[in-house]
């Protein structure tokens, strides 16, 4: 089972519960409107912002059509450098290497730097169980892994927690994974901060190995960066002895020039800010300095089946900057959770269906394809991505796709016999009368038993009865015109023909 797929229901079913925890939505609320006035303070400041948007896409793009060649150039460089590249075809294959570089080193635990890929791929449990702990250092998702909860945002793992909760996590359960938390702790954020980086502190000088991603991989000099705000990063990646980092296929581009204008967007997108306080970079080896062995995996894990994919392919310009969650009002009201899976919000609804393909059997082919109907198609999503990924637009491609690989299912569904009533009806134009007239007289009876008043003072039919009250049981039914078009033409044609 692929690692991106956590156990959840679909995505109505999910979204049902965490609609019905408020603490969750006043939480998500408060956050997602925290983030999107940095964020737009900032973008505000670049008057060039869409000529910016435009270049980074540019970049993402050419470097995604000439993907082969980067790969192996980025290959033949690191180990030029004294790294040691494996290829991952899979989460399987990828965590192997990472186990089998641990027990090399007789290690039982592992740190962190905040990573989408490893996540992705279940590295912590396939460590586990190895016996091997890998411990997270980034704040929020150490307030995940304590909490022994999965993160529900691509940033800020732990925005479904308020600082209450937090110091409740941390109280409860600092002491069985090192360092506890002091007696006197309160849910002031600089008290709840000093305490996760004393505790990580003594993870961090006893580590033997580092496991990392990569934000960007530059081909032309065997360069990997990592972006980040708490420097728990720069400490992964210079301290241990053993440094192995995990990096998706399609985080390459070409050259130091065109990693110009995704440093720019990414901060800004991000966390509201103008650069980034920690941006390392690392090429292999260097006598003396930093980790003495060094490991780099390159993860396929569905992405070339995403690269084939001629309208989904753009997803994998996304940088994991997490504007797409923020503005979006279907994420804000259920989180991340009810996405089944790491990459949640927007940008998750396309990736995971484009990696892992719809159709699958089984529960968890069942919640990758919900996935794609997980949204309102307002447009935010495309309007703030950095690189200009048009999310609405894959969304529409994949549902079409999730319903081409069920035509052949077994059984009849209610939507399957509304359509076919439909081609039955617009068949036909005597049909198509009979059907106008129909659904007027039933549309004026249920107006007339509604209560429900629509802007402009129209009323609205009620609920519509057997398999239609799930549709209007959440939508308002205008109610139908005294007279159809039809009705209409006819009626009046004569007249409109004199006039002539």
């Amino acid at each position: 089972m692929s690692g991106t797929f956590v156990g959840m229901p679909a995505f109505p079913a999910a979204a049902r519960v965490a609609l019905a925890d408020t603490q969750l939505r006043h939480n998500l609320a408060h956050a997602t409107r925290t983030i999107r006035d940095k964020r737009a303070a900032v973008v505000g400041e670049v008057a060039q912002w869409e000529a910016l948007r435009l270049a980074g896409a540019a970049v993402k793009e050419s470097a995604l059509l000439d993907l082969d060649r980067h790969l192996e150039q980025l290959e033949e460089r690191l180990t030029a450098a004294g790294a040691t590249v494996h290829w991952a075809r899979d989460a399987e294959e990828a965590c192997a290497v990472v186990a089998a570089v641990a027990r090399a080193h007789g290690v039982d635990e592992v740190v962190k730097v905040k990573s989408m890929a490893t996540a992705e791929i279940g590295l912590n449990e396939a460590l586990a169980a190895e016996g091997i702990a890998a411990w997270e250092t980034d704040l929020a998702e150490l307030i995940v892994q304590l909490g022994g909860d999965l993160p529900s945002h691509i940033l800020v793992p732990a925005i479904h927690r308020n600082r209450a909760e937090i110091r409740e996590i941390f109280r409860r359960e600092m002491a069985a994974a090192g360092r506890p938390a002091p007696d006197d702790l309160t849910d002031e954020p600089a008290v709840l901060a000093a305490a996760a980086r004393a505790h990580l502190r003594e993870k961090f000088l006893r580590a033997k190995v580092g496991v990392s991603g990569a934000n960007f991989a530059v081909a032309e000099s065997g360069t990997l960066v990592v972006v980040e705000s708490e420097g728990n990063g720069r400490m992964c990646l210079t301290l241990p002895e053993v440094l192995v980092s995990v990096v998706g296929i399609e985080k390459v581009v070409p050259t130091w020039e065109a990693l110009d204008p995704l440093l720019r967007l990414l901060p800004r997108s991000s966390t509201g800010e103008r650069m980034n306080p920690y941006t390392s970079t690392w090429s292999g080896v260097t006598p003396g300095d930093g980790p003495q062995e060094v490991h780099v995996v390159l993860l396929d894990a569905g992405r070339t089946r995403a690269l084939a994919d001629e309208v989904g392919r753009q997803a994998l310009r996304c940088i994991r900057c997490s504007a797409c969650l923020n503005v979006c009002p279907v994420y804000e009201r259920t989180g991340g959770h009810a996405y089944g899976s790491v990459y949640p919000g927007p940008i998750g609804a396309i990736l995971n269906p484009l990696m892992k393909g719809v159709g699958q059997a089984g529960p968890e082919g069942a919640q990758t394809d919900s996935l794609p109907y997980a949204s309102s198609l307002c447009g935010a999503c495309f309007e703030v991505c950095p690189v200009r990924i048009d999310i609405p637009s894959v969304l529409v491609d994949l549902r079409a796709q999730v319903v081409d690989a069920h035509r052949g299912d077994r059984g009849v569904k209610g939507e399957a016999v509304a359509m076919r009533a439909a081609a039955w009806s617009f068949s036909d134009a005597r049909r198509l009368a009979w059907a106008e007239r129909a659904s007027g007289v039933a549309g004026r009876v249920l107006t007339r038993l509604g209560r429900t008043t629509l802007p402009g003072g129209r009323r609205a039919a009620g609920r519509l009865p057997g398999p239609g009250a799930a549709w209007t049981g959440a939508r308002d039914l205008p109610a139908p015109p005294r007279e159809s078009f039809r009705a209409w033409w006819a009626r009046t044609r004569p007249t409109q023909e004199d006039d002539r």
